[in-house]
């Protein structure tokens, strides 16, 4: 049984000591359908992660057998895994914005125009996209180093999904927070494909994609999904992909709808974040 399984009496308790306080401080953060998504989501990706795991263990146990440099099981050696597991975070979350066919995997978790614990929950139900940026991993910690500093990364990102918390002072400069990761799920133009990372916001500050929290959030997607069904909130995205690759009219235009950028349209008739944001005069024209 993996860390996030172990976790989850501590995710439901959290939840109902935020929506506590929420009540108290008479905070609107949580909304009883958008809730029920969420769950429903984070209880079907658990399935789908334990079928994922036993699917592709023998792919992380091949590759360490055959290890570029093996670092042992000491206690550096997992902080050291650690810190190559978020990084391999850093860029399976940055392409999972950035090419559209990891965008379908993905935008289940950004779906909710709600910001509360629960949204942590709302996690894909199509995990094998995570195998390239992982599985090189395996050639320098073994299998079972790998899945705990995983697990270490997802328990760590739950506590930042909230707005009950605001900034943390010096943390800021090294560490996600919820402060930087409201930005993250922020449909506001200058929000847009920023702040990714999983533990430490090091990695956008020195790859510029770090963005931070000014005006208020509005939450959810450019086009919000307005279903709460969990199947179409999983889903809906690879539907819309597929429908556009195979309606394209050339194998160019197919592909550039699977790998562009989400919003991206032939000839430039689309509207991707940094087209809009270039509209917005954000970004250079």
């Amino acid at each position: 049984m993996d860390l996030t399984t172990l976790a989850i009496p501590v995710f439901l308790a959290l939840l109902a000591l935020e929506y506590g306080i929420a009540r108290v401080w008479k905070r609107d953060i949580q909304e009883t359908r958008d809730t029920a998504t969420s769950l429903s989501l984070g209880v079907g990706s658990l399935f789908a992660g334990a079928a994922w795991k036993t699917a592709s263990a023998g792919l992380y146990v091949t590759a360490h057998e055959n290890a570029l440099f093996d670092l042992g099981d000491g206690p550096w050696a997992f902080v050291a895994a650690l810190v190559a597991v978020d990084f391999a975070y850093y860029w399976f979350h940055r392409l999972h914005h950035e090419v559209r066919v990891l965008w379908a995997s993905h935008v289940p978790h950004h779906s909710s125009q709600r910001y509360n614990l629960s949204t942590a929950l709302r996690q894909s139900w199509t995990p094998f996209t995570g195998l390239p940026f992982y599985l090189p991993l395996a050639f320098f910690f073994s299998p079972a180093q790998i899945a705990a500093a995983y697990g270490v990364n997802l328990l760590y990102q739950f506590w930042i999904h909230t707005e009950l918390i605001d900034r943390l002072g010096p943390l800021e400069w090294v560490f996600n927070t919820p402060s930087h990761h409201r930005v993250h799920h922020g449909a506001n133009v200058q929000y847009l494909d920023r702040n990714y990372a999983g533990i430490l916001i090091l990695w956008d500050r020195w790859f510029a994609s770090f963005e931070p929290e000014r005006e208020r959030v509005r939450y959810g997607l450019t086009k919000n999904i307005q279903s709460g069904n969990p199947v179409y909130a999983a889903f809906h995205e690879f539907v819309a992909v597929l429908r556009d690759a195979f309606g394209a009219p050339s194998l160019r235009d197919a592909v550039g709808y699977l790998l562009r950028p989400p919003g991206w349209k032939p000839a430039g008739a689309g509207a991707t974040a940094t087209d809009l944001k270039r509209s917005a005069g954000l970004v250079p024209g």
